[in-house]
């Protein structure tokens, strides 16, 4: 399983400087620069890790991405180990591994740094983590590493508290319950509450924004939000859809065992919640990999059985390893940058992963904004509708001598209005906004990428506004939106 994370990770580092920063990077590296305990959409961690990429390289796109390739590679590694503690073989590490390395979810994760991919790569080793302390001899003290690993992703992404939650719920009523019975399981949970102590405080001190935007995201402000029917659809294809079979076999098979039970009711558990709750559908990501390991582990005998002449058993094998083999293929065309960005718009990459638009672009549009600037109003200030426009002035606008940029949107709005009596370009927000700011808003041009690619701030206009009705201290409560 091993080599298979090492070629992996390969793949995902010569791919790493593909396209451009995604909006979400750029965010977290603005956030970065401003290291807090809590921000309004989430914890510190992943800011803190994009200020360490810029402290070693500011200008590399590859360094920015080097833990997030990591975390991707953990995964697949996990999937191997999850294998292994449920009684497989090598064959059932390395169908394991394999199935999760293909698996789109995790190429896309790996692919940016974001919150998904330490998200999935810390979920992943606590059912590690767990599985070990289900095995008949036990060490208690394990639990320990599943509280460090609990703190460290609630201070990744708040989200982490429902899975674990769900799982331990799922344990206790159908068991080993034993397995609580250690004063480490104690010790676990006051480790996970100093870890996320700091970030609990900041939220509260700001009032819980993080529900906020929970609520936001499951009414469907964000540009990957799921109705319930394109929640259950997306399951199918989170891994892709020919290895489905694999992890059906794989929950199937874990509901059948006392030890292992609670796990299917886990997955469960979580796919109701998930489902009527609004959440995203890659929510759910970090249970396949260990329902593929299951998965493995119940076909490994299969495919290891042989009638006399061996081709039966090499049969299966090179059938099953095709299907891994094109689930991979088809996961790298579709969501990493193969492609060159001039054939994108022609290709159903933007269909299938909406995330490819926001990761082209942003160069060109904060060129085009500093040349607008500088032709009408060389001293204006700059608001954006989103924090991707505003994270991007940011990162790009440097070399253009544009000033820090300002946004209503999640964290942006904590840092401050533009300074009064100054005139304003808006970047992205409609004209009937713009009038509540200013009574003659003067459009000035219009964001193109330049080559095709329909993704959020295509075509998003750019107004003047040379006086404000109010000054920033009026407009600026009304400016505040999350999600």
């Amino acid at each position: 399983m091993y080599w298979i994370a090492g070629i992996f990770a390969a793949l995902l580092g010569a791919l790493a400087n593909g396209y451009g920063y995604h909006r979400d990077e750029m965010y977290f590296l603005a956030s970065g620069r401003r290291l807090d305990w809590g921000y309004a959409d989430q914890p510190p961690l992943t800011p803190l890790l994009a200020r360490a990429m810029l402290a070693i390289d500011a200008d590399s796109l590859i360094v920015l991405r080097l833990p997030a390739i990591a975390a991707a590679t953990v995964i697949v590694i996990c999937a191997g180990l999850a294998a292994k503690e449920l009684g497989g073989g090598r064959i059932a590490q390395v169908l394991a591994s394999g199935s999760v390395a293909s698996a789109a979810l995790v190429m896309v994760a790996g692919h940016t740094l974001g919150t998904t991919v330490i998200d999935l790569a810390v979920w992943s080793g606590v059912l590690v983590a767990v599985l070990r302390l289900l095995r008949p001899e036990s060490e208690p003290r394990t639990w320990l590493l599943v509280g460090l690993l609990a703190g460290v992703g609630l201070q990744n992404k708040a989200l982490m508290a429902v899975p674990l939650a769900v799982l331990a719920a799922a344990v206790a009523v159908l068991g080993p319950r034993k397995i609580f019975a250690t004063r480490y399981f104690a010790l676990a949970l006051a480790i996970a509450t100093l870890i996320v102590l700091p970030y609990l405080c900041w939220q509260a001190a700001h009032g819980w924004p993080q529900w906020e935007v929970s609520r936001a995201v499951a009414g469907g402000s964000s540009g990957t939000s799921d109705t319930p029917l394109t929640f259950v659809l997306l399951q199918f294809g989170l891994i892709g859809p020919l290895l489905v079979p694999l992890w059906l076999y794989g929950l199937w098979w874990l509901a059948r065992r006392p030890r292992y039970r609670a796990f299917a009711l886990t997955y469960g558990l979580l796919f109701v919640v998930y489902g009527i709750t609004g959440g995203k559908a890659y929510y759910l990501g970090g249970m396949y990999p260990l329902l593929l390991a299951a998965g493995a582990v119940g076909i490994e005998r299969w495919l290891a059985a042989s009638d006399r002449s061996g081709v039966d058993r090499r049969t299966r094998r090179v059938a099953l390893g095709s299907v891994v083999v094109v689930t991979a293929v088809g996961s790298a065309l579709l969501f990493l940058p193969v492609l060159p960005v001039t054939a994108v718009p022609d290709s159903p990459v933007l269909a299938v992963n909406y995330d490819a638009g926001e990761t082209i672009g942003w160069p060109d549009y904060v060129r085009q904004i500093a040349e607008v600037r500088s032709e009408v109003a060389p001293d204006a200030e700059l608001l954006t509708a989103n924090y991707g426009e505003a994270a991007a002035i940011e990162h790009f606008g440097t070399q253009y001598g544009l000033p820090t940029p300002h946004s209503g949107h999640n964290a942006y709005w904590w840092w401050g209005p533009p300074t009064d009596g100054r005139p304003v370009i808006t970047i992205g927000l409609s004209l009937e906004r713009v009038q509540t700011l200013c009574a003659e808003p003067e459009l000035v041009g219009r964001l193109d990428n330049g080559l095709g690619v329909d993704n959020d701030e295509q075509n998003q206009p750019m107004f003047l506004c040379r006086t404000l009705r109010e000054p920033w201290s009026e407009h600026w409560p009304m400016m505040r939106h999350i999600g």
